[in-house]
């Protein structure tokens, strides 16, 4: 994995979040599927989007008959763990402390998000 990886744009991320929770390889059809909650767009949209995510380097595709199937090269998790690490940097000087403070300041942690940090500490 490199850490050239950009940080994908919202519309992007939704189209891989499709892809990643789907069996691959996967098609147009299944994505626009687990995409029609939120989106409308044109066919050729996603189209447009799936290039992008093949030249950005998530993506791998392949023709099988009349489809064209995409296999994710990066898992969620990959991909995760860049977008953390950069967000780190950039708002909290790398300091998962400060960020923490910064989210209990603004409230908006639940009672059950506490609970959940508290079991990943004790786990760590």
């Amino acid at each position: 994995m490199t850490h050239s990886i950009k940080r994908l744009p919202d519309a992007e991320f939704s189209v891989m979040k499709a892809i990643w929770s789907s069996q691959s390889p996967v098609g147009t059809h299944t994505i626009t599927e687990k995409l029609k909650t939120g989106t409308s767009w044109k066919p050729q949209t996603l189209l447009t989007m799936l290039t992008r995510l093949t030249e950005k380097g998530f993506l791998v595709s392949e023709r099988k008959g009349r489809e064209r199937l995409y296999t994710p090269i990066i898992t969620e998790n990959e991909y995760l763990q860049i977008e953390t690490g950069d967000f780190l940097k950039r708002y909290e000087g790398n300091s998962i402390g400060s960020l923490v403070k910064t989210l209990c300041a603004s409230q908006e942690l639940s009672a059950e998000d506490l609970d959940e940090l508290r079991n990943l500490l004790k786990e760590g």
